[in-house]
């Protein structure tokens, strides 16, 4: 399986439905307490939103409200995982990306046979508290020897002028949230981040800065 090498994740569908025609192949709908009336709706127009532009929705943690609408893909956490059923899941024939912070982690989530993994965070992140430290865009290339060809999703303040070197450096594709949804403008910053990771959408191989400059 082949991800597009920007991974936009975005907390409403009102963000999908403002981003995803300008061009994003990869969107995460991250939404976090609300009702489940709330919730439905909110994936239902993602996914038409989606359908439309031909973009590949995740749903993060709702993965039986997934199910019930008919989405292809789930994103976990480690306490998402751990509650959730895998085999309803794979039954259901949706794909399965997991979160991995440390190398406890990254062996718990290979074990659950995921479709992809994340890695993170890379630089420090104003998301959400961690209590992980940065990893640093060097241990990339060691997540990558270890998911071998599975593809690797790199997240935590990723900029679209840092997103090159997560890409040169092992991942297949650099998640970002931040970076553009507090831009001051979304749109101008999704289309940067879209000319950032075009040179490692056409291509099989992942291009080095190298060959760029």
């Amino acid at each position: 399986m082949k991800l597009d090498p920007f991974y936009l994740i975005v907390d409403s569908a009102n963000w999908v439905e403002r981003l995803v025609p300008l061009g994003v192949k990869l969107v995460q709908l991250r939404i976090k307490d609300q009702p489940e009336p709330v919730l439905r709706e909110e994936i239902r127009r993602a996914k038409a939103a989606c359908a439309a532009a031909d973009c590949r929705l995740i749903v993060n943690d709702y993965w039986k409200l997934a199910i019930d609408e008919g989405c292809d893909f789930i994103h976990l956490g480690q306490e998402d995982l751990a509650a959730a059923d895998l085999a309803a899941i794979g039954r259901a024939g949706l794909k399965l990306g997991l979160s991995t912070h440390d190398m406890a982690e990254l062996e718990t989530a290979l074990a659950a046979r995921p479709d992809y993994v994340a890695f993170g965070p890379v630089w420090p992140t104003v998301l959400k508290e961690m209590r992980w430290t940065p990893q640093g865009v060097e241990r990339i290339a060691n997540w990558r020897r270890r998911v071998g060809p599975m593809p690797l999703v790199a997240i935590g303040g990723i900029t679209a002028e840092r997103a090159p070197l997560v890409l040169e450096n092992g991942a297949d594709t650099a998640a970002v949230v931040t970076d553009i949804t507090r831009n001051p403008d979304p749109e101008a910053r999704t289309r940067q981040w879209l000319a950032a990771t075009a040179p490692w959408r056409s291509v099989t191989e992942r291009p080095h800065l190298g060959s760029l400059q």
